[in-house]
């Protein structure tokens, strides 16, 4: 292990280097006039914005992915968008198996890394695992909206077969890129087109261990790791509460839900609230919502989805964590236990590190954008947290950010996919051994 150290890069570094490198090639590629529609392509800054956001998986954008980008650009984004969800180290594995059919130990090392994976024993199942959870939920996902697409909307099959693929693939990499100038507001009522996407991105932001622990042991939940239960009832509640409180407070917003049915309103409340774990569709107008609903997405877009999978954010299981850590303190028990099992105090400090690192890169995002454009707290932090998390939804002020703004939302989207992940899995490697310990002392605290 050390003398791999010594060799190359530690785990956590190879990660960010390759998702690095997969976004300046991305960018590279959006410059090529065949990119764009009209043959000019865009800034340099606006390539590199879109392809971070692709690569990231966060769906924020400066340029009219419909308009703009030609076939050739919508395929290279939509490739990118696949690399980001699968991960580079993963997908460099699976190139490794399909072209070797054998993995070296540093690329084990690496992969395990990013998957988050307690071991590396075995890590090529892990990797056809991956692969195999993601490709069938995308074709499950594509033939449900290729029907729809084909037999409600009149597509041709060409047409809707491309659509179908597209919105599963960015669906399931909670991406919230789409083909429509208005990303999905014109399928508001829509249920058919709604809630098979809305599926695909609950489902990718479970994270890879989860469902593939719940495709192995569906009926037996006492075997269920705490990871596996901790996303599960999290992923539950949020989805429950987000939706309560979107359609509640937008209720008889005319801008929003107003002019919906009964039906319809809690089906877009559902599928705005599914997109804060951090796939950033929109059904409806964001930049409309009331400031108290933003504040709200604010926090489902902060906490984020399953750990190893599509989404971002701090992830469900650090805030359960968190939580669950405060009630032990509050009630005076002397270890925290959850659902049966006692929590390491190490996670503990991973989490709480995780957490105070998310707040500051939120905090200073959000104030760099109030200086450089002249735009209230509540749009600024809606924009900053959006991108930290890969969200991707936006209240409008993105597109109209100038090249430093934009610079920032690039630094916080590479930082919110890779930045928790990669401290967590650093941590999770790094073994230092202490011979000493020093004398304890307890300062006032609260």
């Amino acid at each position: 292990m050390l003398r791999l150290r010594r060799r190359g890069l530690h785990p956590a570094q190879a990660v960010v280097v390759g998702f690095a490198s997969v976004i300046l090639a991305g960018t590279f590629l959006l410059l090529l006039p065949i990119s764009a529609t009209d043959g000019r392509p865009p800034s340099f800054v606006d390539a590199l914005f879109t392809a971070t956001s692709a690569v990231c998986v966060t769906g924020l954008t400066v340029l009219d992915t419909v308009t703009f980008w030609s076939p050739f650009g919508q395929v290279m984004i939509l490739l990118m968008i696949q690399l980001g969800g699968l991960g580079i180290m993963i997908f460099a594995s699976l190139v490794g198996l399909l072209l070797a059919r054998k993995m070296s130990v540093r690329s084990r090392l690496n992969t395990a890394s990013e998957a988050k994976s307690v071991g590396f024993d075995d890590v090529r199942g892990l990797v056809r695992g991956i692969v195999l959870i993601s490709f069938t939920i995308e074709g499950a996902t594509a033939i449900l909206l290729f029907l729809r697409f084909l037999l409600g909307y009149g597509y041709g099959v060409g047409e809707a077969a491309w659509h179908a693929v597209f919105h599963a693939i960015s669906s399931f990499n909670n991406a919230g890129f789409a083909l429509y100038s208005d990303n999905l507001i014109g399928f508001v009522d829509d249920p058919f087109i709604c809630l098979p996407i809305a599926a695909a991105v609950i489902l990718g932001g479970l994270g890879f261990p989860v469902i593939m622990q719940l495709r192995k042991e569906f009926r037996r939940p006492l075997h269920w790791s705490m990871n596996t239960k901790l996303v599960l009832w999290g992923t539950l509640v949020l989805l429950v509460g987000g939706t309560a409180y979107i359609t509640v407070l937008e209720w008889d917003n005319v801008a929003t839900l107003g002019t919906l049915d009964p039906g319809a309103k809690v089906l877009a409340g559902f599928f705005q609230s599914v997109q804060t774990r951090t796939a950033g569709f929109n059904s409806v107008d964001i930049g409309a919502m009331h400031d108290q609903t933003w504040l709200g997405m604010d926090v489902l877009m902060f906490i984020g989805a399953g750990p190893a999978g599509t989404a971002g954010g701090i992830k469900v299981t650090t805030f359960a964590l968190l939580f669950f850590v405060m009630m032990t303190e509050l009630r005076g028990d002397p270890a925290v236990n959850i659902f049966g099992k006692r929590l390491s105090r190490a996670v503990q400090r991973q989490a709480i590190t995780i957490v105070l690192i998310a707040v500051g890169a939120v905090m200073a995002g959000t104030l760099a954008l109030m200086l450089l454009v002249e735009e209230d707290l509540d749009r600024t932090l809606f924009e900053a947290v959006s991108a930290f998390g890969t969200v991707g939804l936006s209240t409008g002020l993105t597109p109209e950010l100038p090249d430093p703004g934009r610079l920032v939302l690039v630094v916080l989207m590479f930082m919110g996919r890779l930045g928790p992940l990669t401290l967590g899995s650093a941590i999770a490697l790094r073994h230092r051994r202490i011979l000493y310990e020093f004398p304890k002392e307890r300062p006032a605290v609260g």
